[in-house]
Formats: C-alpha cells, structure tokens, sequence
C-alpha cells in the first residue's frame, strides 16, 4: 500500500462547526467563522487584520494590486518558489527579478538582493520554503534602505518563529507590509482550499477585503470605480480551519517529531543532503521534509521518485525554477538568468512523506526504501 506524501488529519471540531454552519444557515461568506478565522490568523502571525481569500494564489494578487504595484514596476523574488509567486506578479502587469537561493536554508539569499535592486523596484516577495525561512533581519534593512514594500508569503510556515538578531521573537508572516497565507489540505491549517491576506495597515486591509469582494460601491453597491476579484471564503471553508487553528501546537509539534523521526533513520547516508535542523535565527518546523541528492549521485530526483514510487513511497518534486519556466521565458522573462543552486535543488530535490497522519513506522519505511536507492 502506498505511503502518502500527504494525509490531512481532521479530528478536532470540524464536524461540529460545519454542523453548527448548516444548523443555522449561515455558508457563505458572510458567516460567523470568516471573522473568527480571520482575527485567529492576525493574531497567530502577528498582524492586525486578517482578509482571507479562496486560495494563497489569490491572496499573492490581492496582495499586489493593495500595494498598487503594476505595469513598469519590478518585484524581486526568489527562483526557487512555486509558480503562483511569479503569476501574480505577471498577472499584475509587473516584472519579476530573480534571485538565487541559499544552498542550506533553500530560501532566498539576502546578499543576492541588493545587485538587483532599480528605480524601478517596488517590492521584494519572500518566500519562506518548506522548513525554514528565510533570513528577515537583512531583508527588512534592504527593504527600509530602498523604500521598497515587503510581501511575505508564508504559506508553508504557519506558526513558525524567527529569532531576529536583537533577540527580539517575531512570528512569520509579522514581517510584510502585507503577508498570505495558504490553507491548501497539506498547509499546517487547512480549510481545504483557502488562503489569507494580513497586514496592520487598516487602509491596506480595507482596500483587501474590496479587492476580494469585487470592489462594490460603498454608497451605490452596484457602481464600481475600480475591478475586483470574487476571491470569497465560504463560511464551511472558514469552519474547518479554525477547527484546525485549534490544534495547531499539537500539529507544529508533530511537525516536528516527524522530522527528528527522518533524522534518526537516514543519519549516515552520505549520498543525500538532510535538512537543515535549525539556524542561527529559526528551528525548522518541517513543513515537509526534503532531501537532495548529493552530485556523485549517478541518478536524479526524478528517477529516485520513480524507484521509491515502485516500493510504494510517496513522493513531491522540489518546485522548478522561475526562470527556467516555459511560459515565463516564451514571454521575454528571465533573459541569460543563472541562479545555480535553485537550478540543482529543482534536479536533486523532493521530499518524503510528511502529512501529520504519518506514523513512526511509515517514517523508518519511507527511510528504508531510500537507503536502497543507494545499494
């Protein structure tokens, strides 16, 4: 039987609360739960309002078009990312700039943002990847030093803390001028699908819930001066994540057992690269746990998904890089870009089964099975 790469565990209130919805009626998004997710989240992530949205995809473009970026402007972000990053900024009519990652943390490199940076930079987008995240002290110098915003995706790294070098603990997703959030099925709150746009900024957030709600008129709802999206969540949707909100300590924590599970059962393979378990500023919280595979490996990502798939262990790609996508070079992007070590993550990288479902006993299979790639 095959190990999943991902199972969701909904074993709290969420059967109650979407009770509790049709009991009374109340299932778009004008119920009860929209609110009470949205002020859990502010609060996990340590912003001032929450706006959530249908998807973290939607939340990227609400993200933009609140902070007014579009044609001309450029927005700097991270090779290594999934493609929703870049589509919103396309899709905004601005110009994504590429940089390379960090070859230990696999998040963007802060040191590789200021030969980049124009007149016409008007944001960076960081994306915290998988584990850890990235760096924040010296983005949010550079981001101060050029007058540029901060969008902070941090979709894969709810509840995660970031250590800042004054010592202070800040909570991921506190960090942009306006931050999203995902509730994707393999998120650590999961609504299914949904997603949440945060910021502290009471002007930027209002502007967020018109964008969502199809910019209707304030004195005459059906009079529009600007075009929205209809990027609602339904009150189901909402009930399921703060059911999940509920228990988001005890996932982190599994999160985290999982990881020092995989530790234990390929410490000593020296043909993969593990995870890094902590930095100077973040313990890794394991979204997921990746490996790549070591240069003097004779196979890559891609075969060693194929001989695990065969014994059974499921398996997900690293995310291709943005400059090297077709559809963003067909239109003019990324022109003689090199960012090396996104390029050898996409090719060595995946990850292995890390769903909160995961057993003790799938972990040391799951492990077993990678241990015979290599005999």
């Amino acid at each position: 039987m095959m190990i999943p790469v991902n199972e969701p565990v909904l074993s709290g209130n969420e059967s109650k609360y979407l009770a509790e919805c049709i009991s009374t009626g109340w299932i778009s998004s004008e119920g009860p739960f929209v609110r009470r997710l949205e002020e859990g989240m502010a609060t996990v992530a340590g912003q001032r309002f929450g706006v959530a949205v249908m998807n973290g995809s939607a939340a990227l473009e609400v993200a933009l078009a609140a902070l007014r970026i579009g044609p001309g402007d450029e927005v700097i972000l991270p090779a290594f990312t999934i493609i929703s990053c870049a589509a919103a900024i396309v899709r905004a009519g601005a110009i994504p700039v590429v940089v390379d990652s960090d070859p230990l943390t696999w998040n963007l490199d802060p040191t590789k943002l200021g030969p980049v940076i124009t007149p016409r930079t008007k944001a960076i987008m960081v994306v915290h990847i998988y584990g850890l995240p990235v760096d924040m002290d010296p983005v949010v110098q550079i981001a101060r030093d050029h007058g540029l915003k901060i969008i902070e995706d941090s979709a894969e790294q709810i509840g995660q803390v970031y250590q800042s070098r004054s010592g202070k603990r800040r909570m991921i997703g506190s960090f942009g001028d306006v931050s999203t959030f995902s509730f994707y099925p393999n998120k650590h709150v999961t609504t299914g699908e949904g997603g949440m746009v945060l910021t502290s900024d009471e002007v930027l957030a209002e502007r967020c819930r018109a964008l969502r709600n199809l910019c209707f008129g304030r004195e005459r709802r059906f009079v529009h001066e600007e075009l929205g999206w209809n990027f609602r969540m339904s009150n189901l949707q909402a009930a399921v994540g703060v059911a999940q909100m509920e228990v988001l300590d005890r996932t982190i924590k599994k999160k985290r057992l999982i990881g020092a599970w995989y530790n234990e059962f390929l410490e000593g393979v020296k043909e993969v690269e593990l995870p890094e378990s902590r930095t100077s500023y973040a313990e890794n919280i394991y979204w997921v746990y990746g490996i790549v595979l070591k240069d003097q490996v004779p196979f890559d990502a891609e075969e060693a998904m194929n001989r695990l798939a065969g014994a059974g262990i499921g398996t997900r790609p690293f995310f291709w890089p943005m400059h090297e996508q077709p559809v963003l070079t067909r239109m003019g992007f990324f022109r003689d870009v090199s960012c090396p070590v996104a390029e050898r993550l996409a090719r060595r990288g995946f990850y292995l089964p890390s769903g909160i479902a995961l057993t003790r006993e799938q972990a040391e299979q799951s492990s077993t099975a990678v241990r015979a790639l290599f005999k």
